[in-house]
């Protein structure tokens, strides 16, 4: 039987935590090893508790989500983070990517898509609630605009292909699995794409992809 995911909550709603501790903890997948009402008491309890993933909101009183997650991630740069919020602005969004988490879910997702998120992003893939890509790409993008292919570092076709099914969410055994080649092998186009394009991580070849509009669809 594999272990449970650890989980860490930062919310300063107390009937927030209550919820998603109702949605997590009435399953064996997952164990809640601590919940926070802030940024500092959460960065002391992490001191003494590890978790496989954190969810934290973004407005919360003294450090905030963004200072949270900077904070977390110098820490520990490879310590997967989700935020749960309730904004959905752009530039927030697109920094939060920047900053280096692995998901993005507005807080009316129900019990199904939070669980999926946490499970996609446990395996190395990354989840954006639907509203949260739709927001994001219409303002990177903009409407109607064609891929820009040519503005590629050169990227080789493999690459270009495994970028495409990043962008979709895909985790690394799925990539493997479409492309009929080994996860190693996702893993090392997936370190090639991110020194081509100077990107820390997978969120960073997200942005990049969109930016440069590489794929029509995105």
């Amino acid at each position: 039987m594999s272990k449970a995911i650890r989980i860490f909550i930062v919310d300063d709603h107390p009937m927030v935590i209550d919820g998603l501790l109702g949605y997590l903890e009435d399953t064996s997948l997952y164990e809640v090893v601590g919940t926070a009402s802030g940024g500092i008491k959460a960065l002391e309890q992490l001191e003494k508790v590890t978790a496989d993933i954190i969810l934290t909101d973004i407005q919360m009183p003294h450090i905030d989500g963004l200072e949270l997650v900077r904070e977390l991630l110098r820490r520990n740069p490879q310590q997967k983070i989700i935020v749960l919020t309730m904004f959905n602005e752009p530039q927030l969004i697109k920094r939060m990517l920047q900053l280096g988490v692995m998901g993005y879910v507005l807080k009316n997702a129900g019990k199904k898509e939070i669980q999926q998120a946490i499970d996609m992003v446990m395996q190395g893939g990354q989840y954006y609630s639907a509203e949260v890509t739709h927001v994001i790409m219409n303002k990177l993008r903009g409407a109607g605009q064609k891929a820009v292919v040519s503005n590629s570092p050169a990227l080789t076709e493999r690459e270009m292909e495994i970028l495409h099914l990043i962008l979709k969410q895909q985790t690394n055994q799925e990539i493997a699995e479409e492309l009929f080649i080994s996860a190693r092998t996702v893993e090392a186009h997936k370190r090639n794409l991110l020194e081509k394009t100077g990107s820390k991580n997978v969120a960073g070849l997200v942005l990049y992809a969109i930016d440069h509009q590489l794929f029509e669809d995105f």
